[in-house]
């Protein structure tokens, strides 16, 4: 049923929950598996949006970490998924915005997400399973991780 699945991680305990189901999902479908991580570039800085624009980087969500420790971070994700198909990402941005944009360039059927943020104040300001969900071009499960 699910042929490309598409899943995010910033290497906390609920977002390896939703990591291990989207693996046991592509496991069950025969599926490639699409890892994705976003990190967040030093304040004043510019990252290149969608397309190669240039776009001012929102802070607030996060803090800034390296490229390459967002690649050390996904070498680990993948472990899980031994045997499979696997395509990482790191990417700079906004979670939802770099996982919608995977989902997209890699034609995916399914986003798997964490239900973190679903509740409380993050959920009336946003939040990243909101926003995928509203925004997706594909399926989005929302695993139940908090």
């Amino acid at each position: 049923m699910f042929s490309k699945i598409v899943v995010g991680t910033d290497g906390s305990d609920t977002a390896n929950l939703a990591v291990s189901l989207a693996v046991e999902i592509a496991r069950q479908n025969d599926a490639v598996l699409h890892l994705v991580h976003a990190f967040r570039v030093p304040s004043g800085s510019v990252s290149l949006g969608h397309g190669g624009a240039a776009a001012a980087v929102d802070e607030s969500a996060g803090e800034a970490i390296s490229e390459e420790a967002g690649e050390k971070l996904l070498a680990k994700a993948a472990e899980l998924a031994e045997g499979l198909t696997v395509h990482t990402h790191v990417l700079s941005g906004a979670a939802a915005e770099v996982l919608v944009r995977v989902a997209e360039d890699a034609g995916a059927d399914l986003v798997v997400v964490g239900s973190k943020g679903m509740h409380g104040a993050r959920r009336l300001i946003g939040s990243v399973p909101n926003s995928v969900a509203h925004n997706a071009p594909c399926h989005v499960l929302i695993a139940k991780t908090a």
